[in-house]
This record gives structure tokens, sequence and C-alpha cells, in this order.
């Protein structure tokens, strides 16, 4: 896991290449403290690398790493989980290293853009031929890790943050109206929008090719295709393949040279990654596990239960509200996107380190595949018992009397535009995780036009509606508000930490194999039965019957009350920006502090939360 910047000259020889890469890796330091380089050539490319060592510790595993010849100069953000069986296919290479790098560039030199069918990782990575002068620039099938580029006729810049971007002094600080629109609807700009202006995110599972000033993209992978349950026999054979699936995914992510250890909250997910971790090492896994002063919260009850049956070398990191609120500033600072939504991570994250862990494995990724959230029944049920069905003018007096339910006006026009859609997961989904409707983005902004992003997105992948239901949904999941939200902020508030955290639910083997299987085998009384029963004896009874807690902290009383001058002082601030109508933002929040009914609190969190940004990295 590390931080990667470049910037490639598109016309003529530029100078200050090196000062200007240095200035972006300067700005994500904290992604790689172990070490930094650089490789600069005839004032036309520049690329800067910060390591955070975890394969091959050693100074000459340092990046930018080039090939035998001379020829290829790679940097890497990330890991190649199967790189030593991609590396026995290459045996004649001249390896200088046992890092996971220096397999990349034998594959690429091998393969050419193909190597890309061959990783099994996380990872974002530049390679530059020094021969033909062409960059080859790729990202995971997930987009487990992230690459940001601006291009224009002079320059193209990328890194693996915002700020890297901005900190080049070549790109300017302007909001997208339309990452705006995307932030304020889905908590997150959708990829490949952010929120900066004329810059974007590589999408997932796509290589970009760079060369004569031209530059174009390729996927090489896509998560929706076409169901094969054909090939799926019986309930034993998917639970065999699930747990094989599975099992190789955590034996391949356990692989490290710096010390290792796991997020354990006590729930399914989590429990069921460090009984199979356990299986594994030949030592104690290293769980950590945060604990609460108040109950309502707390889960400690569980996590011993699972610590205590795998003997694990157990840490409980210890919470209360007030130092959740003491550490709100800083983890608000670390932000490298606007998020609302990742400030568990970057606390979870910065205890761990503490406690002297570099790497740790997740259980993110459980409930998409699985089926694990409401919505996915809520989703199915409509789909299955022919709501869609319904004359729309009938649809639309039963979503009148529904809607009377609501105070809050966007949970009204979420029903209605969830009801009243064509029944498509590509037009249904997105409203499932809309924050702010479209009417309150027109009443609160002055954003003239913009477009339902991860509709079009959805649409793009053709193959989605000929899954099945369930399986729709874990696509809309996957490339809405898992790509954008809870991917990012794994990311950037772990490594706001320089802890690299490992997600084996994401093993884009799984992720096939889970997108096919039927409705029947996940839509079941007890949820994720089907991951459960894949397990065997593995989890305990209490831990599989336990009942649900989310790790959510109280934020609508404290907007009112402990957090009432900070959010007051951003709402004043944000309400005077351009994009933003002044009386209608404070009346907005006005109408929030009297009647949270209203106004939700994560509709004026996510205000609070952008100012904050904007002031750090924009004013």
């Amino acid at each position: 896991m590390c931080g990667i910047a470049g910037i490639l000259a598109l016309n003529n020889a530029a100078l200050e290449l090196q000062h200007r890469v240095g200035l972006m890796t300067d700005a994500m330091s904290h992604r790689g403290p172990d070490a930094d380089g650089f490789f600069v050539a005839n004032n036309r490319i520049a690329l800067g690398h910060r390591r955070l060592s975890i394969i091959d510790l050693s100074v000459g595993a340092n990046q930018p790493l080039f090939d035998s010849q001379n020829r290829y100069v790679i940097i890497f953000n990330g890991e190649i989980y199967n790189f030593k069986e991609v590396k026995a296919l290459i045996p004649d290479y001249p390896y200088s290293t046992a890092s996971d790098t220096e397999v990349i560039l034998a594959a690429y030199i091998k393969w050419g853009e193909r190597c890309l069918e061959y990783l099994n990782g996380m990872f974002a990575f530049a390679i530059w031929d020094k021969q033909t002068e062409r960059l080859f620039i790729a990202r995971d099938r997930l987009g487990i890790k992230p690459l940001y580029f601006f291009k224009d006729e002079n320059y193209l810049i990328f890194a693996s943050e915002l700020r890297a971007i901005l900190a080049s002094g070549l790109v300017k600080k302007e909001i997208s109206e339309q990452g705006l629109a995307d932030y304020l609807s889905f908590q997150s700009a959708i990829c490949p929008n952010t929120i900066l202006q004329n810059v974007y995110q590589l999408p997932p599972a796509t290589y970009l090719l760079v060369q004569n000033g031209n530059a174009t993209e390729h996927c090489y992978w896509q998560i929706a295709t076409p169901t094969k349950t054909k090939s799926i026999k019986n309930r034993d054979e998917i639970k065999a393949e699930i747990k094989e699936l599975l099992y190789a995914s955590i034996e391949r992510r356990m692989i490290s040279d710096v010390p290792l250890g796991a997020f354990l909250s006590g729930g399914i997910d989590s429990s069921a990654i460090v009984g199979i971790m356990s299986h594994f090492s030949p030592q104690p896994v290293n769980t950590f596990s945060i604990v609460f002063d108040e109950q309502e919260f707390d889960e400690r009850e569980y996590s011993r239960i699972i610590a205590e049956k795998f003997k694990t070398n157990h840490t409980e990191l210890s919470l209360s509200a007030n130092s959740f609120l003491q550490a709100l500033p800083q983890a608000l600072n670390c932000m490298d996107n606007p998020s609302c939504d990742g400030l568990n991570t970057y606390v979870v994250s910065k205890l761990t380190k503490e406690a002297g862990v570099t790497v740790a494995l997740t259980g993110l990724g459980g409930d998409e595949l699985f089926a694990g959230y409401r919505q996915f029944k809520n989703w199915h049920r409509s789909k299955r018992f022919g709501w869609y069905h319904i004359p729309k003018s009938l649809r639309v007096i039963a979503l009148a009397l529904f809607a009377l339910v609501f105070e809050n006006e966007t949970h009204k026009d979420r029903l209605r535009n969830i009801g009243l859609s064509n029944g498509t997961i590509a037009h249904t989904y997105p409203y499932f995780r809309q924050v702010f409707s479209d009417s309150l983005i027109k009443q609160l902004t002055h954003i003239k036009q913009y477009k339902n992003t991860i509709t079009d997105c959805l649409v793009a992948k053709k193959g989605t509606n000929q899954l099945p239901l369930l399986s729709q949904y874990s696509v809309g999941e996957l490339l809405g508000y898992t790509l954008n939200v809870l991917i990012k902020d794994t990311d950037q508030f772990s490594m706001a930490s320089s802890i690299e955290l490992r997600e084996p639910f994401f093993d884009y083997k799984l992720v096939e194999y889970l997108l096919q299987v039927p409705d029947e085998y996940k839509n079941t009384g007890q949820p994720k039965n089907i991951l459960v029963e894949a397990l065997g004896d593995l989890l305990p009874t209490a831990i599989v019957n336990r009942p649900k807690k989310g790790f959510a902290f109280p934020w609508e009383t404290w907007m009112r009350t402990d957090l009432r001058a900070f959010c007051t002082e951003k709402i004043q601030s944000i309400a005077c920006r351009p994009l933003f109508k002044e009386q209608e933002v404070l009346a907005a929040w006005e109408l929030f502090l009297q009647n949270p009914k209203k106004i939700a609190w994560a509709q004026m969190w996510q205000l609070v939360v952008l100012e904050h940004w904007l002031q750090k990295n924009i004013d």
C-alpha cells in the first residue's frame, strides 16, 4: 500500500516536473512513510512514489522500480495477492527483488495489457516505456485502490489522492457541479466524476493508454455477466464453492512481511474472517475490537466469544463518545474526499496502528454480496410481487397514501421515485441510496443541470438485468454505494494512519461466483444464511443468531448540542458560497434544529463536512 503520482507533458518539454511531483507525494506522505522515490526523463515525464513497506522490506524493492533492461519503470499502489503464482509463470525473468511490484513489471513485459488478466489483488499502477514513450495506467477490477487524473492539452496528471492532484499547482481549484450534485445525492462524487472540475477517477477494471498526446480508456473485466445458473446444481455445491473461494481469498490476503491482524466486531462477516485466518495461521491471529462504555454501541460480548474460540491475541480498544468527538476535527482533516460515512474507519485504523499492526483484514463486503441489508428484500419483494405491473395511475394513488407517514420531503420523493420508476435496477437502485432528493438540491443550490450518474453507470452494464434479482442489487451496491463511499472511505481513512486494510469478500473470483447464485439460496429468513451454512460449524450459534448492531453514534443529538456551534459555523459559511442559496440553506438548518424529522441530520451533516473540506482544500 502506497501512494503514486505522475505528470506527463503531452506536447512540449516542461520544467520543474520533479519539483511538482515532489509536492504531490509530500501531500500524501501518510500513505507511504517508509520511503520516497522519483523518476524524471527529458523534462517529459516525472513519476513519484511514497512507500508503505509490506512485501519485501528491502531497499531494493523501493520505487520507482526498473526492469532488468532499464526500458520500463513502474510505480505501484496496492498488493498483488497471487504474485508468487504469476511469478512462477515467468521463470526466465531475472528478478532482483522478492516484491510483487517486480512481478507486475515482468508480467507486463511478457503479456502487455493482458497482464491484468493474471493479477488478483487491489492495485493502481503506472508503467512508462522509455523506448516508445507510452504510459500504461491500470486500476483493479473492483476499484479497491484509487486513481485520479486530470488531462488538458498540456499535461496528464495522476495520483492516488485528489489533494496530490491539487498540490501539483497545475489544476484549478474549481468545484464540479456534477460532482457536487453527486455528493449531495449519494454522499460522494460518483465514478468517473470527482468533486473537482476536470478531475476524474479511472473506473475500476480499466486501463489508460497514453501516447503521442492521445489517451484512451479500455475496460478489461465486466462485473455484470449473465447468470450461469445451469452450472449450479444444488445447495451443497454452492456451499462447497463459497467455502473454497472464501478460504482461498483469505489465505491469499494473509501474505505479509509486517505484523498482520483483523478487525473483529463479533458479527458474522468479521468472525468468519478471523476463524478462517486462524485455520491458516501457525501463530495466534491479532484481533482488534472497539469497545464502548455506552452499552447500546458495545459489542465486546460477541468479539470475546470469537477471540476465545480461536485463541486470538485480542486487543480491546476503548472508545468513548467524548473521545470520538475529540478526534473528530483530526478525522475531518484527513479526508481526501468529503465523506460522512468513514469516520469510524479512521478511529479503528488509528487505534490499531498505535497497537503495532500495519495490515488488517476486514469484513467489508459481506452484506453487499450475501444480501445482508433490508433494501435487498425490499427490492426483491417489489419485483416478485408485481408492483411494477400495476398501472402507474394506481401506483401514484398508493404512493401518495404511503407518503403521508413521512414528514421529510426527501423521504417522500425517494418513495415516489422508487415506486414510479420503470422497475429496472438502473432506475430504481439510486433512490434507495439517495440522501438529498432532486427537489432539495434545486431548493438549496444554484446547480441548474446534472445527471443521475449511478443510473448511467448501471445502464452501461448490459448484463445486469439478466442476473438474479438479488445479484442485480449487489451490482448496484458494488458500482454505487460500495465503490463510491465504502471503498473510498476505507482507503482514505485507513491510509491516514498508514495502515493497509484488505477485504477478502471483494476477491473478484468470489464476486463472480456469488453473482451467479440464484435468489432462492440467498433470500432466506436468516440473513446471510448461505454463508453461515458454507462455514459449517466454524461460527458459534451465539454469533449466528445475535442481533445486528450498527456502529452509529447519536449524530442528531450531537449536532443540536455538543457540535451545534461547530455545525452552525460551517452551515453559515457554506450558505455564502456561490453554488448555494444562502437563505434557503440557513432556513433548512433552523428547521433541523426545530424539527429533525423535517430535515434529516445526515442532510445537514453532509453540508457541514463539505464546508470543512472546502475550507481545508479549496480556499
